[in-house]
């Protein structure tokens, strides 16, 4: 069997929770390869409405096999309130989640760095969730971080030696803080968190492969945060395209599948960092109310623009897709005019590729097309598409040259349409 893989094209909140959870049924386990509780995903149905930060969003299919992989960072007092608050509403959680023993942890004084850090830049920094990934995945790389695996043995004595080289650097910083309750909760996490299953994740998502189980690897962010391809130093700490899959969680390249690209029908990003189509009219408002574009974690308000093809493209050929997800089409369902951006303009230069340095100078080329001005979110078969919906489509597969396979129409999950493609 070969692992298919699923991740965001674009700056991230592209509705991968949804998405996993429409796509799960098809699949034995779903398995979380990279990110932390700074990603959120949102999904609705039967009324409700769930943010998961760091459980992978296959949890809610009760005979699935749901896996945190060795590329995510786990902060124990965040994942035992989301899982106590899963736990809470009828989801048992222990007997289907399972906990890769080398995801690193995010200790509270990660925390303290990430603001220290981040204070220290002043004008120039990067607008993180504050959430403490950079630091867990700085001490990752310089093999001074503590792992899951850890809590198991001399935990203490390890927890004491990261934390004391954690304040020094904070002294340095002159950075002030009370560390007392929030190490309180953080060691409630880390006893919760003896109560699940802490394993070889890499043995076990191999064996599961060999015993003809199918699996859907879920990524956080999008690809132009990748740490290495994104909009790089305005990313996040991992890598998001779909070789951080194979790392995440031990699963060697030769066992990838399908790989299914979400992106939505427009562009959004949170934080720092360049947006050539960024929008900042009364449209670009728009977007952002129709959309509730605010961020499941942070609460932020996304910047929106229009679609960014180049940029696209770009996420298409790191990653491999070969099947595409559009989300949110419902949101411009009122426009009467649709941009999408082919190429950049910058110093007279038109250019059709993602550069090296996506600069404030960077103009984009767009092309406009009709909007369909028909209310979408009741629809149930692409047999319903209005006219003008299908040639944006066809544009859009026409210029990315991978087939559209399901479109979003509305948050919640039935409102999800496969087309009659192969």
């Amino acid at each position: 069997m070969k692992v298919d893989v699923l991740l965001g094209l674009q700056w991230g909140d592209e509705g991968k929770g949804k998405v996993v959870d429409v796509l799960t049924p098809k699949y034995d386990v779903v398995a979380r390869f990279q990110g932390g509780p700074n990603a959120g995903h949102t999904l609705e149905f039967e009324g409700q409405k769930y943010v998961l930060r760091s459980i992978p969003s296959g949890i809610f299919q009760g005979d699935k096999v749901n896996i945190i992989g060795n590329g995510v960072v786990l902060d124990p007092a965040l994942f035992k309130a989301e899982a106590e608050a899963l736990e809470a509403s009828g989801h048992n959680l222990k007997q289907r989640l399972h906990i890769s023993k080398k995801a690193h942890l995010i200790l509270p004084t990660h925390r303290l760095l990430d603001a220290a850090y981040e204070a220290a830049k002043g004008d120039a920094k990067v607008g993180t969730t504050g959430k403490g990934i950079g630091p867990t995945y700085t001490d990752k790389v310089s093999r001074t971080g503590l792992r899951v695996g850890d809590i198991l043995h001399d935990f203490e004595a390890k927890y004491a030696a990261a934390k004391a080289r954690h304040e020094q650097i904070l002294k340095s910083l002159n950075y002030s803080y009370d560390l007392a309750e929030a190490e309180k909760v953080w060691f409630e996490g880390i006893d919760y968190l003896k109560s699940f299953a802490i394993v070889d994740s890499e043995h076990e998502m191999n064996n599961l492969l060999k015993n003809g189980k199918s699996v859907l690897c879920e990524g956080a962010q999008g690809t132009m945060l990748d740490v290495d391809f994104g909009s790089y130093p305005f990313v996040t700490s991992s890598n998001t395209i779909c070789a951080g899959a194979c790392t995440g969680l031990g699963v060697a390249p030769n066992k990838i599948g399908e790989v299914y690209g979400i992106f939505k029908a427009y562009c959004t990003r949170v934080g720092a960092g360049p947006f050539p189509t960024e929008l900042f009219d009364e449209i670009g408002d728009k977007i952002c109310t129709l959309g509730h574009e605010f961020g499941s974690v942070t609460g932020r308000k996304r910047r929106c623009g229009w679609i960014d093809l180049v940029a696209l493209k770009y996420a298409i050929m790191v990653d491999g897709v070969t099947k595409l997800i559009m989300m949110k089409s419902d949101v411009l369902d009122t426009f009467e005019t649709i941009k999408a951006c082919v190429a950049y303009r910058h110093n007279g230069e038109e250019i059709d590729y993602f550069p090296f340095d996506v600069n404030e100078g960077m103009e984009p080329v767009y092309v406009e097309l009709p909007g369909w001005q028909t209310d979408m979110t009741s629809m149930q078969s692409e047999d319903e598409f209005p006219e003008e919906f299908n040639a944006y489509l066809s544009f859009l597969e026409d210029q990315l040259g991978v087939p559209i396979k399901i479109v979003s129409v509305g948050p919640d999950r039935a409102q999800t349409i496969e087309r009659y493609i192969d």
